[in-house]
């Protein structure tokens, strides 16, 4: 009988009662607009793919236009909500060379799983209260432009590392958006860049991957290198640069300062599992099929595969290696000592 009466609520109505579903499933933030094409991100995603930096990621070049337009995903498209959901724990990596640093985001479960959990929880909902909803969740791995989403859906704003920055939770945040069949008010309210005239992100890359702000070349990230990157090798002028990172890479949202203001997620499923926030090399690379599989089930790191993960560790070791084998530069003399 609930969905029954609900049926009659008008969009404003609509839209509250599901923010509010969407904040009891666990969301920090939630913004609504309406399904129609993203027509300047468009244009701006068509410029990156036809510069190639993207690098060897082919399937961004798959029907890019079904990526701006998310009647394209859903046909029945009426409106997008759009989710983002903290995933900072106060935990730091180590400086041990023995070890690689793995990005923060895939210390715990993987937030596929997670955030498309919830948003499919979102949708069952909906669809108890209101029957003839139609919906489709989606999580990265769907052709949705996500941050262009939530930038529209004034979530927060692109910043110069071409990440979605929040004011609340920085960048450490996962996104997702629910398509659906139903009119509901929209945000029309969008967040200003607050990145002004800082290029920390732009300073501390050491691949010098931020080619200008807002810019990113895919060829020379070390999150490119070692997660999506199928070479047997790791480029050369990556591999002499990737500071300890074994799996991803965060400086350029480490020294946002924007991330100072991050608070610890309340999701548990986010805290790092054992050994995930630095690994072994040597365990690393001793690992198996069977036991590559069991250790990293449903953890976003086996997006590397074993032999991604084995040939940025080695990577890892060989860097080591020169380190130490290499002779201390003389000390200059000074103008007192010639």
């Amino acid at each position: 009988m609930g969905g029954v009466e609900n049926q009659v609520l008008q969009p404003a109505d609509l839209s509250r009662k599901i923010r509010e579903r969407a904040s009891a499933e666990g969301f920090d933030k939630v913004g609504i607009v309406r399904a129609e094409a993203l027509n300047c991100e468009s244009e701006r995603l068509q410029e990156w793919l036809s510069r190639g930096l993207h690098g060897e990621m082919r399937w961004m070049e798959r029907d890019p236009t079904k990526r701006t337009d998310p009647r394209l995903v859903l046909p029945s498209a009426r409106s997008v909500i759009v989710v983002a959901l903290n995933y900072y724990t106060p935990h730091e990596h180590a400086n041990d060379p023995a070890t690689g640093k793995i990005s923060r985001y895939s210390w715990g479960d993987d937030y596929h799983d997670v955030v498309g959990g919830k948003l499919k929880s979102l949708l069952a909902w909906i669809k108890e209260q209101w029957p003839e909803a139609e919906g489709k969740a989606c999580v990265d791995i769907q052709p949705m432009m996500d941050k262009a989403w939530a930038v529209r859906a004034g979530l927060g704003w692109i910043g110069k590392h071409t990440n979605l920055i929040t004011r609340e939770y920085g960048s450490w945040v996962f996104l997702g958006e629910l398509i659906l069949n139903l009119e509901l008010e929209y945000d029309t309210e969008r967040v200003e860049d607050y990145c002004g005239s800082c290029t920390l992100c732009l300073e501390a890359c050491p691949t010098g991957a931020i080619t200008e702000p807002y810019v990113v070349d895919s060829r020379k990230c070390i999150s490119y290198a070692t997660i999506e990157l199928r070479a047997p090798e790791i480029p050369g002028s990556v591999a002499s640069n990737l500071s300890g990172w074994l799996y991803g890479c965060d400086i350029c949202q480490d020294v946002c300062p924007w991330n100072r203001f991050e608070q610890p997620t309340t999701e548990e499923c986010f805290e790092p599992r054992t050994n995930n926030v630095n690994a072994s090399l040597s365990d690393i690379l001793e690992l198996m099929p069977e036991t590559y599989a069991e250790r990293f089930r449903h953890s976003a790191i086996k997006r590397a595969k074993l032999t991604g993960l084995q040939r940025n560790a080695r990577a890892l070791v060989e860097r080591a290696s020169r380190e130490f084998s290499e002779p201390a530069e003389e000390p200059i003399a000074t103008a007192s000592e010639l």
